[in-house]
């Protein structure tokens, strides 16, 4: 074996991109990116034929700074419709009441406006109709905490007009060119889409709680507003995609994939990955769907898509991310995810043919230096597949390896192949990195995401048990030397490894993860709590009934936090609105009070996922430290 790789710096893999999440202008000729200013990242803009090359610092006119945001970084951000705006959303310290701003990309000077400055109130959908291209249609908590509303927010003024009010029963609202549709859900879990007026209601579509249990999604209208571009499991167990007609509602079959579902939930959750429908951003067109399976797999369902796809695809050996093109489809900028070199960030140009690479947004990291992640397939104890991902740190002989079992949260999401900080830090350091997709994930069919109803701390802990049996047997894994890492429900699952099967871990490591489960459903924000049914209620259970309760803390971490064993270290944001952070202070307490070992990190300044680069910094130094003394690798 070669040697090991130098030791990667935690703010080499943790500080901010150089550039990043590019977005081509409607009209093709300037692009918004994320860039750092005074260490949090805001949006900036380029023209894009300027030169890409000259640091964004020089002050030579070439990149225009658009937002000055010094609290927190911006993540995630749009052009308005006829592109004269930049919008972007910002809460506060992590309490997740999203507001809409304003940044004007022909006055870069100009202060951002918040265009929903309201108090406590949380902005969960803002539309942007495309013959209204001064107007977004946005969902807020504004009349009470517990009810969206629907308004039609002025751009300009920040005006909003009331569109319509939540009677009390609507879990969410889809505007469409053909009116508005209303979301609601029947006793026993299943969704209802109806079109909405003021005095009546038109049902039109019904779906399955337990095979959808997160609704219509993706949810997108057809351009003419008569159709609903949608996921459906309906006589099958994978996702495909269909156009469900609001007259009749009726499902038409327009793609599929015979092994990979379409890529959904996940994006919907999750920013960071693109939507599985690519659109058209003039028309609304249908250009084409992602599948994912071990690789993304994306169908054209657009003609001149077809031809452009290929060319797009040729740019990177990664799998085609987001993507962004102006009003004639013609000119694109459009990112990959690859496992070793992320987001690299690319223009081309249909009409000539032509491309060029922008950026890496992490110019600083060796690709040849990182560990490749592989995708392998483990058999749980009775049968079921466990789609895995096997990172092995790069220069070591895989023997034995102080091993890191890195567990992802919902459950109801997946691990993919990608590039992800935390497990290239592991692997550095000289771990063995162990990603399970345990029953309960989504993704890879409905049966495998069902199979974890009523399996918290049961047979859903039994598959990550079952992984790391099977890398030890590969002989790369030292069983006596594994760690349990996880964030919210990893958090929960690296709390249940340690209290549930103590024998089994030298270490772990719950970030922002629950330990009461009765506590969790019962904290949900008021909004939301009808829309748990299907996840929290029938995956976890409904604490208003005695038995389910009774089984509920049996399940909870804090209610054999006596029998951990094994050192701890807890880490959670003050401001976390999705585990409160008692979860964390309880465990910390009880552990404390026995004598036993752990270590308690809290962030006043983050929510549930620690977002500055700070921050992280200091989570992963952390992190870096706790594992060094307790599995032996290395420490930067």
């Amino acid at each position: 074996m070669t040697a090991p790789p130098p030791l990667i710096p935690v703010e080499d893999l943790f500080g901010l991109p150089v550039r990043s999440r590019a977005v081509l202008s409607p009209d093709g000729t300037r692009v918004a990116y994320l860039a750092p200013w005074r260490d949090r990242l805001n949006v900036f803009l380029r023209d894009v034929d300027s030169d890409w090359a000259t640091p964004d610092d020089e002050g030579d006119g070439a990149a225009r700074r658009v937002t000055s945001d010094t609290r927190r970084n911006i993540d995630s951000f749009f052009w308005s419709a006829d592109g004269r705006y930049l919008l972007f959303l910002q809460d506060t310290d992590g309490d997740e009441n999203w507001h809409l701003h304003r940044a004007d990309a022909d006055r870069p000077d100009e202060p951002a406006a918040d265009l929903t400055p309201y108090a406590g109130v949380r902005l969960l959908h803002a539309q942007l109709p495309p013959d209204l291209p001064g107007t977004a249609l946005v969902q807020l908590n504004l009349r009470r905490p517990d009810l969206i509303d629907v308004f039609a927010l002025d751009l300009v003024t920040a005006e909003l007009t009331t569109v319509a009010e939540n009677p009390g029963d609507v879990v969410g609202w889809l505007p469409t060119s053909g009116g508005l549709l209303a979301h609601t859900m029947e006793e026993g879990g299943d969704h209802v889409l109806s079109w909405w007026d003021r005095d009546e209601r038109r049902p039109i579509a019904r779906l399955s709680g337990v095979d959808h249990p997160f609704g219509f999604q993706p949810a997108v209208p057809t351009p003419d507003g008569t159709g609903l571009w949608t996921g459906s499991t309906r006589g099958t167990d994978r996702t495909r995609l269909v156009r469900l007609d609001l007259a009749t509602g009726e499902q038409t079959g327009v793609d599929g994939h015979p092994s990979f579902d379409l890529d959904t939930p996940r994006p919907e959750a999750d920013p960071r990955y693109p939507s599985s429908l690519i659109l058209h951003p003039g028309t609304g067109d249908l250009l084409g769907a992602r599948y994912l399976g071990a690789r993304q797999e994306i169908h054209a369902l657009d003609e001149h898509f077809a031809e452009v796809l290929p060319r797009l695809a040729e740019l990177s050996d990664g799998d085609l991310a987001h993507v962004s093109c102006d009003t004639t489809a013609r000119r694109w900028v459009v990112d990959f995810t690859h496992d070793r070199d992320p987001g690299v960030t690319w223009f081309y140009d249909h009409a000539t043919g032509r491309s060029r690479r922008l950026f890496r947004p992490f110019p600083h990291l060796d690709p040849e230096r990182l560990a490749p992640v592989a995708p392998v397939t483990v058999t749980a104890r009775d049968g079921i597949d466990l789609p895995c991902h096997v990172t092995l740190p790069v220069g070591v002989e895989p023997h034995r390896l102080p091993t890191v079992l890195l567990v992802h949260g919902g459950p109801w999401y997946r691990d993919s192949w990608t590039y992800d900080p935390e497990v290239q830090l592991l692997a550095n350091r000289g771990y063995a990195v162990l990603q399970v997709d345990f029953r309960g994930s989504t993704g890879y069919g409905k049966a495998h995401m069902q199979a974890g109803i009523g399996q918290f701390a049961g047979r859903m802990h039994d598959d990550l048990i079952d992984a790391v049996d099977w890398a030890a047997g590969q002989g790369w894994a030292d069983p006596d030397r594994v760690a349990v890492y996880g964030s919210s429900y990893g958090g929960y699952a690296a709390l249940v490894g340690a209290a549930f099967t103590p024998d089994r871990f030298a270490a772990a490591v719950s970030y922002t993860g629950m330990s009461d489960l009765v506590d969790l459903v019962e904290s949900v924000v008021p909004f939301a709590r009808r829309a748990v049914e299907n996840s929290y209620l029938r995956y976890i259970g409904d604490p208003d009934d005695p038995d389910q309760r009774a089984d509920m803390l049996a399940r909870s971490p804090i209610s054999r936090v006596d029998d951990i064993t094994a050192p701890v270290l807890l880490i959670h944001g003050a401001n976390d609105v999705r585990v409160a952070r008692s979860h964390s202070d309880r465990v910390a307490e009880a552990l404390r009070a026995r004598g036993a070992e752990v270590e308690y990190l809290l962030n006043g300044n983050e929510g549930h996922w620690f977002i500055n680069p700070d921050s992280n910094i200091e989570l992963y130094r952390t992190l870096d430290r706790f594992l060094a003394r307790h599995l032996g690798g290395r420490a930067g």
